[in-house]
């Protein structure tokens, strides 16, 4: 199955592409610049499209991305810390931004004669991003084959969408995947901040995987107190 994925640079999206690497075929990498603070990101990305060996296509649409405004990865608002179920985390979602990235992905998976687009939503996704649940993914996948009816059969594959964060952190460590090459942290600096909703996901996650975090946080012990973590 030739597949497209779309690649943040983040954990679970690079899990996703090294698993496409190794199950199926891989076609290429797809990342967005739609604006975000984290930019960085997307350095991260184009070093897994390297380390696979398969081509890596940044979309710009920032230009976009300033129209979809009252986020605090595009505007200018601080980003919340805090653990994804939460209230306040809901100021990270950028309205309709998987929608418009799949719209985009699958254009070029069809040019591209490809099979699959694949993007890594899970549901620890579901509580604050509604283009991330379940319902959504079943719809589009069913507005995409009307699109392009008569055209090509892609499908939208999404494994990770009724599993944890820690269950995709296992399987990227049984895919020997670099963690230290990927980025989650929503404010964009130097090391993960340790503090958003993003960081202390991705910090429990590797918790209750029982995997081993290579990550630099500036604070690695807040994840506790938001996660009720002893020790």
């Amino acid at each position: 199955m030739k597949t497209f994925v779309i690649c943040s640079g983040g954990l679970d999206s690079t899990t996703l592409a090294y698993k496409i690497a190794k199950d199926y075929t891989l076609a290429g990498l797809i990342s967005f610049d739609y604006g975000q603070r984290h930019k960085k990101e997307l350095d991260y990305a184009a070093l897994t499209a390297t380390d696979l060996n398969v081509q890596h296509h940044i979309i710009d649409i920032s230009h976009i991305g300033k129209l979809l405004s009252g986020s605090a990865l595009t505007d200018n608002i601080d980003v919340p810390d805090g653990h994804y179920a939460e209230e306040t985390m809901k100021i990270t979602v950028v309205p309709n931004r998987n929608a418009i990235m799949l719209t985009i992905a699958y254009g070029i998976a069809s040019a591209a004669k490809a099979e699959a687009v694949a993007t890594a939503v899970h549901g620890g996704d579901h509580f604050i991003y509604p283009d991330c649940r379940p319902d959504f993914i079943h719809a589009f996948d069913k507005m995409q084959r009307h699109a392009l009816e008569g055209l090509e059969e892609i499908t939208l594959y999404t494994p990770y969408l009724t599993k944890t964060k820690a269950d995709i952190a296992a399987e990227g460590n049984a895919y020997s995947v670099p963690f230290e090459k990927t980025w989650s942290c929503y404010k964009g600096g130097e090391h993960h901040c340790g503090r958003c909703g993003t960081c202390v996901e991705r910090r429990e996650a590797f918790h209750l995987a029982r995997v081993q975090d290579p990550t630099i946080y500036d604070d690695d012990e807040f994840w506790k107190l938001k996660t009720g973590t002893a020790g």
